[in-house]
């Protein structure tokens, strides 16, 4: 598109950027939610002595999230990715919960 396409571009500008923080926001607040879930998993599996790490969960969970990824035109690798850094983080606060120290931060418990 030319610039005279644009009646004001930092105008458009201000208002994409202003869909991308609100959609940060929902993220936020999701990743929030979700969070307050897999606590609920490190509590229990604390509790009955299960282990931290699920390998086969974490397995289908990454097909699911790389189909998932395709079908909504988003890189299936950074998709993976991001997956593989939440576990990381559920399974070291798990492991925190399984030894007694508790769960600490945002992250706390996630599965």
């Amino acid at each position: 598109m030319t610039a005279d396409a644009h009646e004001d571009p930092l105008a458009e500008l201000a208002g994409i950027r202003q869909s991308i923080d609100n959609i940060d926001a929902a993220l936020i607040h999701l990743l929030a939610e979700r969070f307050k879930f897999t606590q609920q998993v490190g509590r229990l599996k604390a509790a009955t002595g299960m282990p931290a790490s699920d390998p086969n969960r974490e397995r289908v969970q990454v097909a699911r999230l790389r189909a998932l990824a395709e079908e909504a035109h988003l890189d299936p690798e950074f998709a993976e990715k991001w997956f593989t850094f939440v576990v990381a983080e559920v399974i070291h606060h798990h492991e925190r919960l399984a030894s007694g120290g508790g769960a600490a931060g945002a992250g706390s418990g996630t599965a």
